[in-house]
């Protein structure tokens, strides 16, 4: 399949990698798009140039998508799954906590890309081989709602949408210490750790990052639950956030304290995906779905209000 982009004032100058990063589908990476430029997979009017070369206005640009392989690796599960919806295009489900959402290639079982590849029958290999359907993916101990594309044009659709930021996210949160203010926004860039690679930090060069909160309770002087609205996509984002603001959420193995946070039964990250937003991608109708919340973070939060009682 060979698609075809015209170069608009908006891009002039771009590098062509960057201009394709742009145009394609989100789980194209620019290491691919670099490489299909350099096996001459994509033309600038008709001729081959470097991934460095700066597009033109009004210039054509065609690149060679290959048709999705089948998955071939990744080996569908009977594993159980919450399908909140599911249509010809799409599938809605809220993800159980501690379930990775795709494999790698040391790890190709007992994700939600196994259980999906069971369960959606008629699921393609779009978006590669380990991570066919997926658009935007959870932390593996951030449980519910993720979206699938059951096919190309749904997963184009979605893959921009959240690369626009047009979908609408809705966050539950369980975090240490009282959190004073009622409704607040953050504003602080997220970049990666300078040592702990595996870690993010607000650092001033690092991308834009926005996070609003609204509190909807809080458990004497423990603990506050919060409702969290990311504005932006970045890494480990509402996590590094609160942590910043030294409310580091309960049970996070990265950037809190999960031991003390054991002794009210904490056994994960208290962190939901409660509600998504998007448009659908044939019919353009807005869709808003609800993951329920887990029985364990159901838990935790009993046993807070008991000891708010106690106090």
């Amino acid at each position: 399949m060979v698609l075809e982009f015209a170069v608009t004032e908006r891009e002039r100058g771009w590098r062509l990698d960057r201009f394709l990063q742009d145009r394609l589908p989100k789980w194209i990476s620019r290491s691919a798009i670099q490489k299909a430029i350099s096996n001459g997979k994509v033309h600038v009017d008709g001729s081959i140039k470097k991934p460095s070369y700066r597009v033109k206005i009004g210039e054509t640009v065609s690149v060679e998508i290959p048709t999705p392989r089948k998955v071939e690796k990744v080996k569908p599960q009977p594993i159980p799954l919450e399908i909140i919806y599911e249509d010809e295009d799409i599938a809605v489900i809220n993800k159980p906590p501690g379930m990775m959402v795709h494999p790698t290639p040391t790890k190709l079982t007992g994700t939600l890309v196994n259980a999906l590849l069971y369960a959606l029958k008629d699921l393609k290999g779009v978006g590669g081989e380990l991570r066919p359907g997926i658009v935007h993916r959870l932390d593996k101990d951030t449980s519910g709602v993720i979206v699938v594309a059951k096919n190309d044009m749904a997963h184009t659709s979605l893959s921009r949408q959240f690369k626009e930021r047009t979908t609408k996210k809705t966050y539950i949160a369980l975090v240490r210490g009282i959190v004073e203010r009622d409704e607040f926004r953050v504003e602080r860039p997220i970049g990666r750790h300078p040592v702990v690679r595996t870690k993010m930090v607000v650092r001033e060069d690092g991308k834009t990052a926005q996070t609003e909160f609204r509190v909807l309770r809080r458990f004497g002087k423990i603990a506050t639950l919060l409702l969290a609205f990311p504005k932006t996509g970045r890494t480990h984002q509402i996590r590094v956030h609160l942590k910043h603001l030294g409310h580091p959420i309960l049970g996070d193995e990265l950037y809190g304290t999960p031991i003390k946070d054991s002794t009210f039964g904490v056994k994960r990250q208290m962190l939901h995906a409660l509600k998504l937003g998007f448009h659908h991608p044939r019919t353009s109708e807005w869709m808003e779905f609800v993951g329920r919340i887990p029985e364990d973070f159901k838990e935790v939060l009993r046993n807070l209000a008991e000891l708010e009682v106690r106090a």
